[in-house]
Parts: structure tokens; sequence; C-alpha cells
């Protein structure tokens, strides 16, 4: 790639909690890589400039270190007036937060998105909100699917507002679940699909495909058939 086109790229800023502790539980901050690493095969047309955490040497450093990626520490607190902070004197086009754990607070909700681990679709978002994050929402799943109220779980990727998990979602993905399954199976299926669409989907929010007028839910424009995937892909296809 000429220098040219890499300064036409989207510039982006990642914001991802992971794991306090390198060793504690290797998926933390595997959604980051997994955009990091999609940046640089194509899939995702864009340049991942940092990435955040409120970790200052857990999984998410870890990985930027092995990836190259500039580092931030962010401790908080976590209103406008820090969150705005981190903004200054840099170029950023988009913020993704993936595996954020942290309430935002006055980022420009046109250019900021989430992918949240459950089906925000479900019984008036009751897989969302407080404490609905991490292994708290699969086991909040498990706990729905042994009482037999579902038979699915998946991810929504969002605009994110001001208000938990409330900002218009833009593309859901369902994941067929098994009766007795544990959270940690569940976490492992919704993750494999995550990784799967996170960057694709990424990519055409990154370069208008899918946006908003950051007040207006109305404003949302996907295209045909993004919204809500299927159980499968073959079924989408």
């Amino acid at each position: 790639m000429n220098a040219s086109s890499s300064i036409a790229r989207p510039k982006l800023l990642v914001f991802a909690s992971g794991t306090k502790h390198i060793g504690q539980n290797g998926q933390g901050g595997s959604g980051f890589e997994n955009l990091a690493v999609a940046s640089r095969t194509g899939v995702l047309d864009t340049d991942i400039i940092a990435v955040a955490s409120n970790y200052e040497h857990g999984s998410v450093r870890n990985r930027a270190t092995r990836l190259g990626i500039p580092f931030l520490y962010f401790p908080g607190p976590y209103n406008a007036e820090n969150y705005s902070s981190i903004l200054q004197n840099t170029r950023i086009d988009w913020i993704a937060l993936s595996g954020w754990y942290k309430q935002v607070r006055g980022l420009d909700p046109s250019r900021t998105f989430n992918i949240h681990p459950a089906l925000l679709s479900f019984d008036g978002g009751r897989f969302g909100g407080i404490g609905m994050y991490r292994y708290y929402v699969h086991e909040a799943v498990k706990a729905a699917l042994d009482a037999g109220e579902i038979t699915e779980s998946g991810f929504t990727m969002h605009f994110v507002t001001d208000e938990y998990d409330k900002g218009p979602a833009f593309f859901e993905y369902r994941v067929p679940l098994r009766r007795g399954m544990s959270a940690l199976e569940i976490e492992k299926a919704v993750n494999k699909a995550e990784h799967e669409w996170q960057p694709k989907i990424t990519n055409m929010v990154v370069h208008g495909e899918i946006r908003w007028d950051g007040k207006n839910p109305e404003s949302l424009i996907v295209p045909t058939g993004y919204r809500y995937v299927p159980k499968t892909v073959a079924d989408y296809q």
C-alpha cells in the first residue's frame, strides 16, 4: 500500500477493556485483535490508530504491543470531559467499542458504535443495559435457555449514545443454542460469530454504507438484508 492510499483510509480508535491480567481468560481483547488483523488483510479498510483500555497492563496492552498498535491507558473518570480529552490532538474519524465495559459519555453518537454479545432485540432489551457485559450477559442467556425462554443468542452492533445499549441497532446476528450449554460454551459460539462478522460490518460503517444523523433513530440507513441476519450464513445467502 502506498502512502497516499493509507492517508485516505478512515482513522479508527478502538476502546477495549479486555482482562486485567494477561493470563486471565485468553479471549480478553480478541475482538480488538480481530479488527486489527482485518485492517491489515483488507477485510477492514481503515487504519486503527490506537486502542484504549481501562487496564494499564492487561490483555489489551499485551495484544497492542504484539501488533505494534499504540496503547492508551484510560482509567477514567468516565465522563464527557475525559472522553473528549483522549481525542484531542489526534485525527479520529470513528470510534469502535469492542468489549468496552465502561459507560460512554459525550462522544459523537453518529461516529461511535459498539458490538454487544447478546441480542438486544430480545424482550425489550433484557440482555442489555448496566451489568450486561462479559460473562454476566452469557450467564443471563444461559438462565433463559435453561428456562426454555430462548433457543438462540447472538450479537448486536449499534450506534452509541449516552444511555447504555440504547443507540440504534444496525446489525444483529443470531446463533443457535443447544439445551444444556454452559455460559462458556455460549460465549465461545457467540465470539466465533462476532469475529466473522464484526470486521465486515465495521467496514460498512466507516465507509458510510451504514449511518445515521446521531439524533433521530429514523434516520438510520442500513442496506437491505443486513439489519437482521438469520441463524446461519447459508440461510442468509
